[in-house]
């Protein structure tokens, strides 16, 4: 087989179905061997979109997902997407074109140094060549999967697509694994003293997908649970042990909890979303995770690191029948924190649109949140029953996640209703991906709250006491029409035109925008100083 046909065998044997990107010239003996080999090629608009659906087709079927971008403009491009999958932790194979040798350290047009370029964002670079290509490969597809998942780049040589491989066996794999120092002692003794302890989850528990683990353990223990944004999912809103999500909207409450505690236990907690240290109590912290973490606490620490079946079978140290946290406080303030968040609903801002929504819309609904101040009140009043059904970054934390998101998941999932929640200056980032649901006829509904502004950089002005400055996105009607690159606009600018455009975008099956022009002032109040 040449090269290129090797790439495609070996992808498609993986399982990869879908490679996402902009060609260049030198990518079309790759493109003849996807389509060879029975892998579609999504044509997106901008190459970090390409990067954000593959980070996300990683992160919903744990089947790597691949991007391909060309050289200089298109390696830089597709690099903000390979962000998303290096801290948002998905596997992720990202291929671009390369110069030929002769002309790798020539001035020419369009060249930079790859390697240099995908270093910081990678697990590894590799620069295959027909002699290493099945090593290459092979290395990338594991490498991406390994703890943490995370991207993998693959420079491609110019020159080398058409020519057969070299034959070669491909070297066993060693997996460094460091021994870890696992003080299970010190943790049983820190767990049998607690009598108020707190779980922390994270990151890595809604990878591992802990939640049916957690729910015969909470029946055990009833002990409070507080999860991280990208948690969210893995406890109902509705259980008796949850206490809300760190970091989002009016989180702040969350403290008279934290007050009570004498202990915090984080299960598979990845500090890339919100330091232990930025708002832990001063308790010891039992940490289990897959990896150990770098965390700088004044109380006792000890990390287990390990399987999750493992975290659970050292939890039950716990002394159930001697803990005594007060029984009420949970409910009282989550109640207090939903009276708050229903207290905004008396005009149409982004907590009415957001009700409003979450009513109108299927309770199986994937729901993908871009960044902005709309995803602090998404983070922590949307519902999820206790589903995976919500996607956002915020390891990562791009704006313009939201729109590539949600293709990505309409794709993967086509009989799935799919909204994508992004905010006016997030939509501008990734506004020609429109065309590109158009162009697969892919029937995401896209709203928009809309406000003019970037907002959340209006507020932390404010918490500087200085005028807003360089926050303006727009005067007037953003889209002026009620298309936009050939896609329906349905503008909401109350409650009941909110409704009825839900209503009207859910009964077709093409893409629809819904133009939210919401009142921003509650994000005043709801956003948490930090």
């Amino acid at each position: 087989m040449t090269v290129a046909e090797y790439l495609a065998n070996q992808l498609i044997n993986t399982g990869i179905k879908y490679v996402f990107g902009i060609p260049g010239g030198p990518s079309i003996p790759y493109l003849e061997a996807f389509r060879a080999a029975g892998i579609e090629f999504i044509l997106v608009s901008n190459e970090a979109s390409a990067g954000y659906m593959a980070e996300v087709s990683g992160r919903l079927t744990g089947i790597p997902g691949v991007c391909h971008a060309t050289y200089g403009p298109g390696a830089t491009n597709i690099s903000t997407g390979v962000g998303g999958a290096l801290l948002d932790r998905s596997p992720v194979i990202v291929l671009t074109s390369e110069m030929d040798d002769k002309m790798l350290r020539r001035t020419t047009q369009m060249n930079i140094d790859h390697q240099k370029l995908f270093e910081p964002l990678t697990k590894a670079t590799f620069r295959m060549t027909r002699a290493n290509a099945a090593e290459v490969i092979n290395s990338a597809i594991h490498i991406c999967q390994e703890d943490y998942p995370g991207p993998v780049h693959i420079g491609l040589p110019v020159d080398i697509a058409t020519l057969e491989i070299i034959e070669a066996a491909v070297p066993q794999r060693v997996v460094k694994t460091r021994s870890q120092s696992n003080d299970i002692n010190r943790i049983t003794d820190l767990l049998e003293k607690s009598r108020r302890p707190l779980i922390a989850a994270g990151l890595t528990a809604a990878r591992e997908n802990i939640g049916d683990d957690l729910m015969v353990f909470l029946n055990r223990y009833k002990i409070p649970v507080v999860v991280t944004p990208m948690a969210k999912g893995l406890i109902s809103e509705d259980h008796q042990s949850y206490a809300g999500v760190l970091f989002h909207a009016l989180s702040d409450y969350l403290e008279d909890i934290f007050e009570k505690t004498d202990l915090v236990i984080g299960l598979g907690y990845d500090p890339v979303e919100y330091n232990y240290e930025s708002w832990m109590p001063d308790v010891p912290l039992v940490h289990f995770d897959r990896k150990e973490a770098d965390i700088s606490l004044r109380g006792s620490l000890a990390q287990y690191i390990g399987a999750p079946a493992e975290w659970f079978d050292i939890l039950n140290n716990l002394l159930a029948g001697s803990l005594v946290f007060e029984s009420g406080l949970l409910q009282g303030v989550r109640d207090e924190m939903v009276s708050v968040f229903n207290g905004f609903t008396n005009h149409f801002g982004p907590v009415t649109a957001l009700k409003v929504l979450q009513e109108e819309i299927p309770a199986d609904s994937i729901v993908t949140a871009d960044v902005g101040s709309h995803l602090h009140l998404i983070g922590q009043f949307w519902k999820t029953h206790g589903k995976r059904n919500l996607i956002m970054t915020n390891g990562w934390s791009g704006m313009g996640f939201g729109i590539p998101a949600a293709l990505a998941v309409q794709i993967n999932d086509p009989d799935s209703t799919v909204i994508c929640i992004t905010g006016d200056g997030g939509f501008l980032m990734t506004a020609g991906e429109i065309a590109t649901a158009r162009r697969y006829n892919l029937p995401v509904i896209i709203v928009v709250i809309s406000d003019s502004e970037l907002n959340l950089i209006k507020v932390k002005q404010s918490w500087q006491n200085l005028p807003p400055y360089g926050t303006l996105l727009f005067s007037g009607d953003m889209f002026g029409a009620d298309t936009f690159l050939g896609v329906r606009v349905i503008n909401s600018e109350s409650e009941d035109k909110m409704r009825d455009a839900i209503i009207q975008a859910l009964s077709i099956r093409e893409p629809v925008i819904i133009n939210a022009i919401v009142d921003p002032e509650d994000y005043n109040w709801l956003i948490v100083r930090k």
